[in-house]
């Protein structure tokens, strides 16, 4: 694809707001290991999976694709420093990083909207990005919580609309 009709397809994808996650493991070694990821979904109720995908020339793609488990974490508003930080190829970005071992024993982030604590499912080639699937095993979550929302290449917060009916409109009718 011609390089014009790629940023052409990048700003139209860009339209697309999504949520901010950071996905966290170990390393064979200990050493914790995360990474800002905007590619999160959910996939499956029964049995409870969820994906997201990573670049190929992310430095992490060893790690993560070899890990047992890792975790998603929700970001807030109030965490877009965090999330910048984490996004930063070469940063150090566990220093002043609040964290403790999680149930699986991968680093959980404090103070996120929710936590996705998975084990390792599948992994599909995707291009130029490798698609993690994950069974979620432990999942905590603040309601209330103001959640960071990227589009068209910046941070946004939220904006309720309408009467605060919640997203009915979007259920399926029976």
């Amino acid at each position: 694809m011609p390089a014009d009709e790629q940023r052409a397809l990048r700003d139209a994808l860009g339209t697309f707001a999504t949520g901010v996650t950071i996905v966290t493991t170990l390393a064979p070694d200990g050493t914790p290991v995360g990474l800002t990821v905007n590619s999160f979904n959910s996939v499956s109720l029964a049995p409870p999976l969820v994906l997201w995908s990573l670049a190929h020339k992310a430095l992490s793609l060893e790690v993560f694709t070899q890990a047992t488990h890792y975790a998603i974490h929700v970001l807030t508003c109030a965490q877009h420093e965090l999330a910048v930080r984490f996004a930063t190829r070469n940063a150090d970005r566990w220093i002043g990083t609040a964290w403790h071992p999680g149930k699986t024993g991968v680093p959980v982030l404090a103070g996120v909207a929710a936590v996705f604590e998975c084990a390792s499912r599948n992994q599909y080639p995707g291009g130029d990005h490798t698609i993690l699937v994950g069974e979620v095993l432990h999942s905590t979550h603040h309601p209330g919580s103001a959640p960071l929302l990227y589009h068209g290449g910046r941070f946004y917060t939220e904006h309720p609309l309408g009467n605060g009916a919640g997203g009915a409109g979007m259920r399926a009718k029976p």
